[in-house]
């Protein structure tokens, strides 16, 4: 288990083929990684996109890495984010269950879909009000790409610092409170799932980044 730090790419890419995570991991562990995810993405369970901090569970051999990736698959394990988004939600909870599909137009976005796409379930709650901004705690119930992001542009609370879903708003923020986020404001809190071997739940919380403390700090309403 690791904390991702911000601006880290997981796993190689086009445009990306070096100073990812990968990278760090095989000269970390001496190439003691397993196997299954093949030479691009050794020992990679799950990904976070490259701006989103936090949990990161990392297999190094194989039996370790079909356990673990059976429990993801079979939506077994506790994935709890949080948020910062731009606007204040005026429910104190609630949940979000619409699909998600490839945007029709733009080939690196996710959209929510009404025909063809994967079913996707967020649950959130607000943790705390900020200036033009809301603190979510959510839990992802299955795990989409960009399912966070999508589901809180798609109910309007788009998270703060998305220059892809929420350009204007990031803008808007900064306008009013004079605080431009440096990036999407999320980060992978806890993660618990159970241990391969012993079969026992195992939890992990990773505090939050340094850019997340001062984005709170900046974003609180004045006592």
């Amino acid at each position: 288990m690791l904390n991702k730090a911000p601006g880290i790419v997981v796993h190689p890419a086009a445009g990306n083929e070096e100073h990812t995570l990968v990278n760090a991991l095989l000269h970390y562990c001496k190439g003691r990684l397993s196997g299954i995810g093949g030479v691009a993405r050794p020992g990679i369970v799950h990904r976070l996109d490259k701006e989103t901090s936090g949990c990161l569970v990392v297999a190094k051999n194989d039996e370790t890495h079909v356990a673990l990736s059976e429990q993801f698959a079979g939506r077994t394990t506790e994935k709890t984010y949080l948020a910062i988004v731009f606007g204040e939600v005026p429910r104190e909870s609630g949940e979000i269950k619409t699909a998600i599909a490839r945007h029709p137009s733009h080939r690196k976005r996710m959209a929510v879909s009404g025909d063809g796409g994967r079913d996707a379930w967020t649950s959130y709650r607000v943790r705390e009000r900020l200036l033009y901004a809301t603190l979510l705690e959510a839990q992802l119930h299955t795990g989409r790409t960009h399912q966070l992001r999508v589901h809180f542009q798609h109910i309007g609370f788009p998270i703060a610092g998305d220059e892809t879903y929420s350009a204007k708003q990031t803008k808007r923020l900064a306008e009013l409170t004079g605080y431009a986020a440096p990036r999407v404001l999320l980060h992978a809190h806890q993660l618990a799932f159970a241990h391969p071997r012993t079969g026992r739940k195992r939890s992990f919380t990773a505090p939050w980044p340094a850019d997340f403390q001062e984005a709170l700090d900046r974003l609180r309403i004045p006592e």
